[in-house]
């Protein structure tokens, strides 16, 4: 009886890996993902198997879109509002914007105001007037939340609004927030605030999407206002943790019709959390400060494309004099490579500013397999030396910018929900400019000889560590 067992034990295991095998084949994102779960699953599937179920699954099943087909009741509430911002759409535009305009699905409006929020103190003193600002609601959404002092303080602003009668909608990634107490959500939820984790596993037909995340940082108030950006929660964002020092961010304030493009993003994230369709203010209004031209572009592991690294590439192509990088985490995938080494080579000043000090190894391990091909091509790379630098931005030109949440590894391309806000106006650009300007002075630029003359066990190491790219 116990041979019969394990007999046929091994043999589902194996009818396993080939049904896993056909399906890595059939949906894998690129060819050389396939080939390698395609080996491990037939030839190790005791392994190889629950490895691929936890990890291998390209798509995020079951995730209903409002820009999709399959709901119809919030596909009939996107025709409705998305009318309203017809009259703010920019339509004299290069092929460059409508590109981005198709990865985004949402139309790049004029009338609005974009602020950089530089560094903790700027960044969380605009959020916290925002929610006291809030009269209707607030739509508020992070990747890590903490338990301590800023937490608390944010609960507090929270808490005033939501005692004010303000509808207050939080979302948080269960994996990034895994440390938060119950103890804080149940705080928020007896203010009457409504609370929900992502629940990227959500239910018993998608048990095994673990390694997807929310990591999108957006709060909306009423329709209004609206913000994205690098930052989460925790007083570690203001510099306070004495193991990782100063810290080094970047968020973005936005008013005016781009707004509705946060403001969906979240919409649709809460209905796949909780099933709910939420009543909010669909009416865009212009603001008359500035007239900057913004689109925001949501990404993540749902989309029938790869958005965010298209998006990115796409903004790599369009430089024809200067391109600055900032990314916490570098290990673009092929695609993002070529791209940077073909603007370098065509005389782009091409700048990619990453952190002195990592805080995670594999990725920081892993850039040291591909970066002497950079530096060869002309791609100039920086470190930060003041602390750790976190934030997620382009330049282009001195014609557009970009700012949001995603980092440039594979992980921000194809598993993590991700936003982005690209904003194709001088006025913006000119502020990055200046920022940057100031990011590149503290910086230290890396050659190809401090590379070179790492001992080879490093090398060996870099290039294992690279390897396992596709799911850090």
């Amino acid at each position: 009886m116990t041979s019969w067992l394990l007999g046929t034990g091994i043999l589902l295991t194996y009818v396993l890996g080939i049904v896993s095998a056909v399906m890595a084949l059939m949906s894998s994102r690129t060819s050389q993902g396939a080939v390698a779960w395609i080996i491990s699953l037939l030839t190790f599937p005791y392994v190889a198997v629950p490895a691929y179920w936890l990890f291998g699954r390209p798509r995020f099943y079951g995730y209903v879109t409002a820009r999709g087909v399959r709901d119809n009741i919030l596909r009939r509430m996107l025709v409705r509002y998305r009318a309203n911002i017809d009259p703010y759409g920019v339509t004299s535009k290069s092929a460059d914007i409508q590109a981005v305009e198709q990865l985004a699905m949402m139309p790049m409006t004029h009338g609005n105001q974009a602020s950089l929020l530089i560094d903790g103190e700027a960044t969380f003193d605009s959020l916290f007037a925002g929610m006291e600002q809030a009269k209707h609601y607030i739509l508020l959404q992070f990747f890590i939340v903490r338990d301590d002092a800023l937490g608390r303080r944010m609960m507090g602003y929270l808490q005033q609004a939501a005692r004010r009668g303000v509808n207050i909608y939080f979302l948080y990634d269960e994996m990034g927030s895994r440390k938060l107490s119950a103890r804080y959500l149940n705080d928020l939820m007896q203010a009457g605030i409504e609370v929900s984790a992502f629940r990227s596993s959500r239910g018993f037909k998608h048990p095994f999407q673990l390694n997807f995340r929310n990591h999108r940082k957006v709060m909306v108030v009423d329709g209004q206002q609206g913000w994205l950006g690098g930052f989460n929660v925790g007083v570690e964002y203001l510099g306070e943790d004495p193991h990782r020092g100063a810290w080094r961010d970047t968020h973005l304030k936005l008013q005016g019709p781009s707004v509705m493009g946060l403001q969906e993003a979240f919409w649709e994230d809460w209905h796949w959390a909780t099933g709910e369709v939420i009543t909010l203010d669909w009416q865009p209004r212009e603001t008359f400060a500035s007239n900057h031209h913004v689109v925001v572009v949501p990404s993540g592991p749902a989309d029938r494309q790869d958005t965010a690294s298209l998006l990115i590439q796409q903004v790599i192509q369009s430089a024809q004099e200067r391109l600055w990088v900032t990314s916490p985490y570098f290990v673009p995938d092929q695609g993002v490579q070529d791209a940077l080494r073909l603007a370098a080579m065509r005389g782009v000043d091409v700048r990619v500013m990453i952190p002195e000090r990592p805080d995670h190894l594999l990725v920081f391990l892993s850039a040291f397999s591909f970066l002497p091909d950079m530096l060869r091509a002309g791609v100039k790379i920086y470190r930060y030396l003041p602390g750790f630098l976190h934030q997620k931005v382009m330049l282009v030109d001195n014609r557009a910018a970009t700012v949001g949440t995603v980092n440039m590894d594979n992980r921000s391309f194809r598993l993590n929900f991700e936003i982005t806000a690209f904003m194709p106006c001088e006025a913006v650009a000119s502020q990055v400019t200046l920022m940057l300007e100031k990011d590149f002075a503290q910086c230290r630029r890396i050659g190809l000889d401090e590379i070179a003359q790492r001992p080879w066990w490093k090398k060996v190491v870099s290039r294992a560590a690279y390897l396992t790219a596709p799911i850090q």
